[in-house]
């Protein structure tokens, strides 16, 4: 989740209209805005529009929508995943090369958006050393609808909440694609801490297609922190961990880092990478992207 982008810049009057504006500059009280009047049709005035922020570029999800009546791309440009397995007296060498995968968000209500997960194109290739073979596919990855509802915080406060819960649709199986409908929901929280830091931790609870035609549970959790580190640079650092339900499943662990650039209130630039900690957890995967927003 990176926070708001804005917060970098002065916010005394964030969100206010002209009017407003000029109310708190003479001390006097600005009328408060029912941002609950509006919806996706009958868009929140720009002016009177929350900070940004993202789902992206760290793993853990963010507790605030999109405006009412807006719209958010937050895109990987490219992304890679890399991983040598050597248990069990193994070689396999796996990689996974995607292309603009897209998190599309529209917000509905004034403490709901709505998003679709795309995954365009994918490469993979898995060698197994010992053995001798080679598996590659590519093509187009799965899809994803989330629903995001913030439970408290949207548009002010020290903390907030949110809950999301989320299916995968059942593509047909391809060498990317298990064509099995998926699930889970995710609960993020976000919270001000001192001197310009602030956190953010996730609890997420997903329902995973088994070899049995069943459902196997994977937990995941994860707390991530984040700083202006100079002007409209910032940096975050995060653990991420998955573990589950399904016999012999191995934890998970990941330390990850990255940076965001915000370009304007409405654009942000990005790049980082997560490393793996665990034996069962991917060796490393970067990462380039951005999100803006109308």
């Amino acid at each position: 989740m990176m926070l708001p982008a804005v917060t970098m810049l002065s916010a005394a009057v964030h969100g206010a209209s002209p009017a407003e504006a000029g109310d708190a500059a003479s001390g006097k009280a600005a009328a408060p805005v029912d941002k609950w009047q509006y919806n996706l049709f009958n868009p929140v005035p720009h002016a009177s529009m929350r900070e940004m922020s993202t789902d992206r570029p760290d793993q853990t999800e963010s507790p605030y929508t999109v405006d009412a009546g807006h719209f958010q791309v937050e895109m990987d440009i490219a992304k890679g995943t890399f991983d040598i397995d050597r248990s069990n007296g193994g070689k396999v060498r796996s990689r996974t090369i995607n292309f603009g995968s897209v998190n599309l968000k529209a917000g509905l209500l004034n403490n709901v958006d709505i998003q679709f997960v795309i995954d365009p194109y994918g490469n993979s290739r898995v060698e197994d050393r010992i053995a001798r073979t080679v598996e590659k596919a590519s093509g187009f990855g799965d899809v994803e609808s989330r629903l995001k509802i913030n439970l408290w915080g949207n548009d002010g406060g020290r903390t907030a909440l949110a809950i999301m819960p989320f299916v995968k649709w059942p593509l047909p199986e391809s060498g990317l694609r298990n064509g099995k409908t998926e699930g889970g929901v995710i609960i993020p929280l976000a919270i001000e801490l001192p001197y310009g830091w602030s956190t953010a931790l996730m609890t997420e609870f997903d329902f995973v297609r088994n070899d049995e035609n069943g459902y196997d549970a994977e937990f995941v959790n994860s707390i991530t922190f984040s700083h202006n580190i100079a002007g409209k640079l910032g940096g975050y650092f995060e653990f991420f961990s998955v573990t589950g339900s399904a016999p012999g499943f191995d934890w998970q662990g990941q330390l990850d880092v990255g940076f965001t650039y915000a370009v304007n209130d409405n654009a942000v630039l990005d790049l980082g990478c997560n490393f793996g900690v665990t034996k069962a957890a991917p060796d490393f995967n970067p990462f380039v992207g951005f999100s803006i927003r109308f």
